[in-house]
């Protein structure tokens, strides 16, 4: 997937900008310069075409203390970026910041454009011709408080992009290690690959990168990806970590099944909840891996203990198979590799369209859907539409029937009959005349 940055002084509606093109208010809006110091990153589909953005913090030539550090983390994200949008104020003239960002930009073989905000009348138009002085070919006017001229520059950040953007992949079985710093993922990538083939070291964020590596097991040929740990958004001061972020996002779209890596020293946060959720929203299998295990007394009593809190806590994954294991003693290691293999050999499975409609026919005669105004939801037909994850599609009376609770129902019923732990599924609903 491509990634684009936009890049610019503060307060010129890079944050804006970033919130229209993702279409949430995620960045941080304020009129006070130099609000977004981290960069922000979000995901933007147009024309069937997908790419990350990343929001960055405006570039100062003032002596504040922060200033040095965002014109670093800038300078990853236009390293990390295939187009670079270089957003100035229409409003006023070129500055001196403008000029000292082109001239970075220059030093760079990116694709640049200049998007000149605040353009939102006619008379306004004449103010964009002094902004090629700045040495871009590709200036375009917008304004996006008004909505004016965004879809013309998302025709130009992906003119060069290709449609359904799917990454170079063979038939090897690729997953992840994802999770917090110092929970173990890379002492379980060497006690997989049974060398030390990644930097191991009780520093939490040793691991800067995500790193690929292709091994065996059993006669067939598997790639392991070891991820930068993800820490809280608040707690990430380095750059260099920030720049760990996007690695580890584009690491899950690779994978077909990621290993959430839980640190049993420490217990469940928050925080591993939001990791194992960008798998969720990628499509991904989902295996929790409960790491120094070693470290655990009465295991037996442990072991259900720790169980049950994992479902408690993540109830949005309960499908997720559990595995405890050690990759300092290498016990219980030999559990990993079967949870993964089953996960994705689930996330793969074509169920028969007839065995489908029997199960969710009994299901619906069993437990019919609650009525509402005197209207009841009616399944007329059932089929699986897709793979990777799982995709169901119902035909029904009408969708706009469908309650949450039954849609709950209907997919506990999937997996009760069907071997589907370990990965997603998705439920859609289409009304039996709708054409699509």
């Amino acid at each position: 997937m491509n990634t684009v940055s936009l890049i610019g002084r503060p307060n010129t509606g890079k944050s804006s900008l970033f919130n229209r093109l993702i279409k949430e208010k995620k960045s941080i809006i304020m009129d006070n310069p130099g609000i977004t110091r981290d960069r922000i990153y979000g995901k933007v589909t147009f024309n069937n075409k997908t790419f990350h953005l990343i929001d960055t913090g405006g570039i100062d030539l003032s002596n504040e203390d922060w200033n040095d550090r965002i014109k670093i983390q800038a300078e990853m994200a236009i390293e990390e970026s295939d187009v670079v949008v270089f957003v100035v104020d229409g409003l006023t003239d070129i500055t001196e910041n403008d000029r000292s960002i082109a001239s970075i930009l220059q030093r760079k073989d990116k694709k640049v454009i200049v998007a000149v905000n605040k353009i939102d009348n006619e008379s306004r138009k004449e103010n964009v011709y002094s902004f090629y002085e700045l040495g871009f070919e590709k200036v375009m006017p917008i304004s996006v408080e008004h909505k004016l001229g965004i879809d013309e520059l998302l025709k130009e950040i992906t003119s060069e992009f290709n449609e359904n953007p799917t990454l170079p992949k063979d038939d090897i079985l690729r997953f992840s290690f994802i999770g917090r710093p110092n929970t173990g993922k890379s002492s379980l990538t060497n006690a997989l690959l049974n060398e030390e083939r990644v930097i191991v070291s009780d520093v939490a964020g040793t691991t800067r990168d995500a790193i690929d590596t292709k091994f065996n097991y059993e006669g067939e040929p598997y790639i392991v990806v070891d991820t930068a740990g993800l820490r809280k958004k608040g707690k990430i001061f380095e750059s260099v970590e920030k720049y760990s972020l996007i690695r580890t996002l584009k690491a899950i779209e690779e994978s077909d099944v990621c290993v959430l890596v839980i640190n049993a020293e420490e217990g469940i946060i928050e925080h591993d909840k939001h990791i194992a959720s960008y798998a969720l929203d990628a499509g991904k299998c989902l295996v929790i891996a409960v790491n120094k295990w070693d470290t655990v007394k009465d295991q037996d009593r442990a072991l259900k203990e720790w169980k049950l809190r994992i479902r408690n806590e993540f109830q949005f994954a309960t499908f997720a198979p559990i595995v405890f294991l050690s990759a300092l003693t290498k016990k219980r290691i030999h559990t990993l590799m079967p949870a993964i293999i089953s996960s994705y050999e689930n996330a793969t499975r074509e169920i028969k369209t007839s065995v489908l409609n029997d199960v969710i026919g009994e299901a619906s005669l069993l437990h019919p859907a609650p009525s509402y105004k005197g209207r009841r939801l009616k399944i007329y037909f059932v089929n699986q539409s897709g793979t990777k994850p799982p995709k169901f599609t119902f035909s029904v009376n009408n969708k706009g029937l469908v309650h949450f609770s039954y849609e709950r129902y209907l997919e506990n019923t999937l997996r009760n009959n069907f071997e589907l732990e370990g990965t997603p599924i998705v439920i859609q609903f289409k009304n039996k005349n709708d054409s699509e």
